[in-house]
């Protein structure tokens, strides 16, 4: 592949020289730049999605898997799946590179053995009704490459997040986003720009799909997990709302369905 752009040199010098407000400043100005980068690629995020419903719906379900920096980010948006859209653990998996102690600490050389990918979606019963999405900032993670090669060869629909033009990654995935960030604020820094752009795009693909498949009424998550007390509360003035009742008996309903949909459903029905 051509220079990485995630490894050039920082647009900035003597970090150490600035002041606080101009250090902040001047992150502030780079962070801007991520989302027109994400906005050339909304095209190529859409037919990711389409793939993503389309295998959701025959009961396939959403790997993410990366190393580092990207498998966290993988898994926070996995994890939040479950209690912001009412799915079942297990629709939406996150992989890293090193297993669950990564999350914490960085494991030495994990994501350098480019069979333990598929060997990771193996413990997972992969199938040809999965997608698998590879995260790598740099577009070359052995983790990743590894893995979407086998998924390729075994008919699995492979898509990725890279943050550098014509990487190995994007090259083998049928479905590549390449979101090209430029330089970072200190030099390689992935977890700065990089990283806040595969936030975003987790963001866009899992709110999306979720949204396609009916987890999302009017602009409420009718399906949230009703995990703590500001959630019930919420629930609740969403129950008020949709059934045009007091605060108390919006309260009990949704406290004896679980639910927002289902405590409206039980009314309506």
């Amino acid at each position: 592949m051509s220079n990485k752009t995630t490894e050039s040199d920082s647009k900035y010098n003597h970090l150490e020289k600035m002041g606080i407000n101009e250090l902040l400043t001047n992150i502030n100005t780079e962070d801007k730049t991520v989302p027109f980068a994400i906005e050339k690629q909304v095209s190529s995020i859409e037919k990711l999605v389409k793939v993503i419903v389309e295998k959701m719906e025959q009961g396939g379900r959403l790997f993410y898997m990366g190393a580092g920096t990207s498998g966290r980010l993988g898994i926070v948006d996995a994890s939040e799946c479950p209690p912001t859209f009412g799915v079942e653990h297990g629709l939406v998996i996150g992989l890293i590179a090193g297993g669950d102690s990564a999350m914490w600490k960085a494991v030495e050389f994990a994501e350098d053995d480019k069979s333990l990918g598929w060997k990771d979606l193996q413990e997972h019963n992969i199938n040809t009704k999965d997608v698998v999405i590879g995260i790598a900032a740099s577009g070359t993670t052995p983790y990743v490459i590894g893995a979407l090669e086998i998924c390729n060869a075994n008919k699995i629909v492979t898509g990725c997040i890279v943050c550098n033009n014509d990487s190995p990654v994007a090259k083998i995935a049928e479905y590549p986003i390449e979101i090209v960030v430029g330089s970072e604020f200190v030099t390689g820094s992935t977890r700065m720009k990089s990283g806040t752009a595969q936030k975003l795009v987790l963001n866009m693909i899992s709110t999306s799909v979720m949204i396609k498949l009916g987890r999302v009424v009017g602009n409420k998550m009718v399906d949230m997990q009703l995990s703590n007390n500001k959630l019930v509360d919420r629930g609740t003035k969403m129950v008020m709302n949709q059934l045009n009742i007091d605060y108390d008996k919006a309260n009990d309903l949704l406290l004896k369905y679980g639910s927002v949909r289902k405590a409206v459903d039980s009314e309506r029905n």
